[in-house]
């Protein structure tokens, strides 16, 4: 005589459900995958971003000139954000010092220096923010949703076992027992997928904050840089950055 608990389980379940429940099944497997892979390629991408960001911010907060940090970018090219801002800053700084007193040809290059790096400046930000952001809705999207999907596979294997008790006659504790347990696997593999999911887009939230905060802080300097050639008041906030030495006067077009 076969042992009624080693039975009962998962296999058991698989094999007694629909294809309702194993419809919701491949959905929360399809969900554990995604999240998963949201998770390492974002866990990864933060990682990189984060290091990338430290070596650049080292450099430039040493260097001598905002020339010698062009060169850098020119030589290295652009892998994180900080960079990434820094050389639109430089370009658009440059490019309208071009086409200073030659009227806008576009829109988009209007208004004075100070005017077209505030726009350049806010558009690589909103850029970034974007990047930063990609991914995340479907990860918050997965913590929400999956343990409702659970929970419907559970009422869903739960009325087939109580039709299926309810057919055989028989109501007792031992035959109610083992098909109400099984269905309450989906339930848990629900639970299973939404926590991973909740805490990696917690996770990620906070330190695309963080980062946002410091480019912010980083735009308002480079900001002063590029249009005053010379660093903050004493005191001024600088995020994380090192004590910064004065950098070369940058020229500023002359008039028209």
């Amino acid at each position: 005589m076969t042992d009624p608990s080693t039975s009962l389980g998962l296999a058991h379940f698989l094999g007694q459900s629909d294809a309702v429940g194993k419809t919701l099944l491949v959905v929360l497997l399809a969900m554990s995958v995604a999240s998963w892979v949201l998770i390492a390629t974002k866990g990864l991408m933060q990682f990189l971003r984060k290091r990338r960001s430290a070596q650049f911010l080292s450099f430039f907060w040493n260097a001598r000139s905002l020339d010698e940090v062009q060169a850098e970018i020119a030589t290295h090219g652009v892998h994180e954000p900080f960079a990434h801002l820094s050389a639109h800053a430089m370009h658009a700084k440059a490019h309208h010092a071009r086409h200073a007193g030659q009227g806008a040809a576009k829109l988009a290059e209007a208004g004075s220096e100070q005017e077209f790096l505030t726009r350049t400046i806010k558009k690589v930000l909103d850029e970034e923010t974007m990047q930063l952001e990609s991914g995340l809705t479907l990860l918050a999207t997965i913590g929400a949703t999956a343990p409702f999907v659970g929970l419907f596979g559970t009422v869903w294997g739960v009325y087939h076992a109580l039709v299926a008790i309810g057919m055989s006659g028989a109501g007792t504790l031992d035959k109610v027992a083992g098909p109400v347990g099984e269905a309450l696997i989906m339930t848990g593999l629900g639970l299973a997928v939404a926590i991973p999911a909740v805490m990696a887009y917690n996770w990620l939230t906070r330190a695309n904050r963080v980062l946002t905060a410091q480019l912010d802080a980083f735009a308002f300097e480079l900001m002063s840089f590029l249009t005053y050639g010379e660093t903050l008041a004493a005191g001024a906030p600088r995020g994380d950055a090192p004590a910064v030495r004065p950098l070369a006067p940058v020229a500023r077009p002359a008039a028209a």
